[in-house]
């Protein structure tokens, strides 16, 4: 079954056995468990849940790059209501449980500045998705139940929505990266490796949420607007999304002996123009230099280059500046 689509017709039961990854979409639509022998379709009918939607989505979290995007049947209302229980989701459930096993993992009982570190950036992380969905829960999500209404606001659209959605989850690629490969080895390491596993998984399930955003939720209140304005031809943009660059392993063999001063300069706390007057450079090299090393170690965070530069023993942590 794992190859095909799955349909209608299908037991939920052999569903969930072939992909049990699926329960969270149901849970988000809520569907209960206990559903015996029952099919989608049965089991969606007796607890009220729009089934071609769920279906819709199933298949797309299943299969994106072989399930259709085909809008015909699927329901906005029910498809919003998806992502809003998504939202609690990530923002009450799952980000939350992260951080309690991080706290563990990174003995943040003990003067570890890296474990602090750590979690700072972690709990940036966590801002910026608190951020992103309240932004949609209150701007979004308003404007399209006006749609629903029959009331179109002049303006917005939700080319607008598309056109800025960034994805939430690359911040949390660089934070398991720093910890797989330079985080020091602390005493029982299962405790870290399950927290590294539930940022991997909590890493794909955003991506993937982003994702029926983009190509479900999006193209369906495109279509809304247009039967709400049908002398006027919108285009969606969809959202840019930069091809990711070479994977490239963090050492620091890597580095020029200019890239590692820069970096002991940045995380002091000095600025671009300090930096160049500390080492006799232009301002245009400094800025070089700084994309450079963010290519080379995939890092792009002021604290994350902070850690690295502690573990690797460029710089002395009383040189460091923590902003506590």
């Amino acid at each position: 079954m794992s190859n095909n689509l799955y349909c209608t017709t299908d037991k939920l039961s052999d569903i969930i056995c072939d992909n049990y990854s699926l329960l969270q979409v149901m849970s988000r639509f809520g569907l209960p468990l206990g559903f015996a022998d029952n099919t989608v379709e049965e089991w969606c009918e007796a607890n009220q849940v729009h089934g071609e939607t769920f279906l819709a989505v199933v298949n797309f979290v299943a299969h994106p790059k072989e399930a259709s995007t085909d809008l015909a049947g699927i329901s906005v209302p029910a498809l919003m209501d998806y992502l809003k229980q998504s939202h609690h989701y990530f923002l009450d459930f799952q980000l939350p449980n992260i951080r309690r096993k991080l706290i563990e993992a990174i003995d943040c009982s003990t003067e570890n500045e890296v474990a602090y570190l750590i979690l700072k950036y972690f709990d940036s992380f966590v801002n910026e998705v608190r951020k992103h969905m309240d932004y949609e829960d209150m701007d979004v999500f308003q404007y399209v139940n006006s749609l629903l209404e029959g009331r179109k606001n002049p303006d917005y659209s939700i080319s607008m929505f598309a056109r800025d959605h960034d994805q939430v989850d690359a911040k949390l690629a660089e934070l398991k990266n720093i910890i797989i490969k330079f985080y020091p080895p602390r005493g029982n390491g299962y405790v870290m490796n399950a927290v590294l596993f539930d940022i991997f998984t909590c890493e794909q399930e955003l991506a993937s949420h982003g994702q029926v955003e983009d190509r479900l939720f999006v193209p369906a209140v495109y279509q809304l607007e247009k039967r709400l304005d049908a002398t006027k031809v919108c285009e969606v943009k969809k959202p840019l999304v930069e091809e990711p660059e070479e994977d490239t392993e963090m050492t620091g063999s890597q580095l020029s002996q200019r890239e590692k001063e820069v970096i002991c300069c940045v995380v002091k706390g000095m600025s671009n123009k300090e930096i160049a007057e500390e080492l006799f450079i232009s301002i245009h090299t400094v800025i070089t230099h700084r994309r450079n090393i963010a290519r080379k170690l995939q890092i792009h965070s002021s604290t994350l280059l902070t850690i690295y530069a502690i573990v690797n023993k460029l710089v002395d942590i009383s040189e460091v500046k923590l902003n506590l």
